[in-house]
């Protein structure tokens, strides 16, 4: 007898966490705690948790690696069960964990899985992790992990996976160049973009307001630091941005005021890629070459992947692809 497909393998409540991998281990470490903000939860050899001002135990998790790449993604979601559920949908898509379901032996702990994506990214979804009390949010400091875009090499099949396997809703495309997709409210947690290869474009983090962005901005400053592009408005998402790099060379942004999403009221629009929509504020002036090269990144296989695995060379500053997430 045909069975039809099996629907989404789990209802994902929220981006978790980040798992960077990284040869400048302690330079990176030092700067998300000492500059970008975040606060150290734990610490071993080679690895660093840290938080920021929401009760998640940890936003950003620091690994050191001899490869500069994307060690996971992680999402929540509200029960063990539906971790359980989620690995038996999994194996009805002939998906096969590479972790879980169990226990996850892992600062702050929790209950989930991991499988890769068809690209290899390592995905994670996760229950019952340690939560840390909230911090006070008075500080020009991240509240958490709002969005990730990804570097992909067929966004089509991206947005179909994504949508078909973890349940994500698309919220706008821009042009056939990028798709922003959301698990809640928020516009956007995961956004493609078309590229040469497969890789991490950007990692943002959530300001509690604008004014929270732009002190943020000025503390950045006064350590010496300016954004590489920004601080401006996106048309899709409506989100503000500034885009930092970090010693690993990975790009990092400081964001505010992401679109919200009232589910049944809301359609779809494909946006022009066009500087004025790119930026809304018209203050930050286009990309520099530097930041569209970072954007771009270097191949990465996924963390599972041989060290020895190769890809095609780095994309050139003037053939990186514009970000606009």
């Amino acid at each position: 007898m045909h069975h039809p497909p099996p629907g989404p393998i789990a209802r994902l409540r929220s981006l978790r966490y980040v798992e960077l991998h990284t040869p400048a281990f302690t330079e990176a470490a030092g700067f998300y705690e000492d500059v970008w903000g975040l606060e150290t939860v734990e610490s071993d050899t080679g690895a660093r948790w840290l938080r920021g001002t929401s009760d998640e135990h940890h936003v950003l998790h620091l690994t050191q690696r001899d490869r500069v790449g994307l060690g996971r993604i992680a999402f929540a979601v509200a029960t063990p069960a539906e971790v359980d559920e989620a690995a038996r949908r999994l194996e009805a898509r002939a998906l096969v964990p590479v972790a879980g379901p169990g226990p996850l032996e892992q600062a702050g702990g929790g209950y989930g899985l991991r499988f890769t994506d068809p690209e290899g990214r390592l995905i994670e979804i996760s229950a019952q992790v340690e939560a840390v009390a909230p911090r006070g949010r008075d500080g020009a400091v991240p509240v958490g992990v709002t969005h990730a875009v990804l570097n992909t090499t067929d966004i089509d099949a991206a947005v179909a996976f994504y949508c078909d396997v973890l349940g994500l809703r698309v919220s706008d495309w821009s042009e056939h160049q990028m798709a922003f997709l959301r698990c809640n409210s928020d516009h956007h947690c995961i956004a493609f973009n078309q590229a040469e290869w497969t890789s991490l474009n950007h990692v943002a983090y959530e300001m509690t307001s604008v004014d929270h962005f732009m002190r943020g901005l000025g503390r950045l400053r006064h350590h010496g630091i300016t954004p590489q592009w920004g601080p401006g408005r996106h048309g899709p998402g409506n989100n503000t941005f500034s885009y930092f790099t970090d010693p690993s060379g990975l790009v990092c942004e400081y964001t505010s005021e992401v679109a919200q999403i009232v589910e049944d009221a809301w359609i779809a629009r494909v946006w022009r890629r066009v500087p004025e929509l790119s930026d809304l504020w018209g203050t930050a002036g286009p990309p520099s070459k530097e930041i569209r090269c970072s954007m771009a990144g270097s191949p990465d296989p996924g963390p599972l992947a041989p060290l020895d695995a190769q890809g095609p060379g780095p994309l050139t500053p003037l053939d990186a692809q514009e970000a606009t997430a």
